[in-house]
């Protein structure tokens, strides 16, 4: 049940997108519209990204967070949340990002989806499997253009700040070695992840929902259920992190170590 009228949507997406443009963020969404909720959170992160793509931007693809108990503890929520992934924030294996580009960058490893055929309608993980094409080792930068605590009141921003704000999505990296769904048991895929030569987390897929392709299929069927888009042939799908997010300051080099199926980087100017 909405809250937020359409204005106050239209303000909220303008100042995200000002934000991430000068660097500058804007306070917390929801101590501002104090009823603010779900769907005022999705429907802020769809006004944006209508923005963007209007400004000529493409749509490539989604992200699923807040997919591991952890994080879901932390925030005092029971669900995922999602994103959309445009052409603008994928970046190349070992790329250097650039110092100006981000506010306060941090990453994430994941299990990038890349889809053979369209998801819609009631979708199971096996769905999920006959769908993709393939898997690849990935690191997600995540950014927030809204403070994480308000000044003021102390208060810190909610899982429906983050919602509004793209799911915190501005960056993906994918790199390492491709794999079909079937070849592989994703439960068991890990990652090391090193900054600047040291590990500073370790994780399984099972910490995404138990399986990677589960959290996907949770997507599909939010999609079905919600609208604002649906699962495309072509279209990647980071399906949320096993590791809790490593902050990177200017000077960080990411390496996130998958063993058998490779390496993928990135470097933070």
């Amino acid at each position: 049940m909405s809250t937020m009228t359409p204005d106050q949507v239209a303000k909220a997406a303008a100042a995200l997108d000002r934000a991430e443009k000068t660097r500058e963020q804007i306070g917390i969404l929801s101590l501002a519209h104090a009823g603010m909720d779900m769907d005022d959170a999705y429907a802020v992160q769809g006004a944006w990204v209508k923005q963007k793509l209007a400004a000529g931007r493409r749509k490539v693809g989604w992200k699923i967070g807040l997919t591991s108990k952890a994080m879901q503890y932390a925030l005092n929520i029971d669900i995922p949340d999602s994103g959309i992934l445009l052409d603008d924030m994928v970046f190349g294996d070992g790329a250097t990002i650039a110092p100006d580009r981000f506010i306060q960058p941090r990453i994430e490893a994941e299990i990038a989806f890349v889809m053979k055929a369209p998801l819609s309608g009631s979708v199971t993980i096996f769905d999920v499997l006959n769908a993709t094409d393939f898997i690849v080792p990935a690191i997600e930068i995540l950014d927030t253009r809204i403070v994480r605590v308000d000044a003021e009141t102390k208060k810190t921003r909610t899982v429906f700040d983050t919602i509004a704000d793209n799911a915190a999505n501005a960056g993906i990296v994918m790199g390492g070695r491709p794999m079909r769904p079937l070849d592989t048991d994703m439960r068991w895929i890990g990652a090391i992840v090193s900054k600047n030569g040291e590990v500073e987390e370790t994780g399984l897929g099972a910490g995404v929902l138990n399986h990677p392709a589960t959290a996907v299929a949770w997507l599909a069927n939010r999609l079905a259920q919600y609208g604002g888009g649906s699962i495309e042939a072509g279209d990647i799908v980071l399906s949320g992190s096993f590791v809790r997010p490593v902050e990177c300051p200017h000077g960080s080099t990411i390496l996130a170590d998958y063993g058998p199926y490779g390496t993928v980087s990135c470097h933070f100017a």
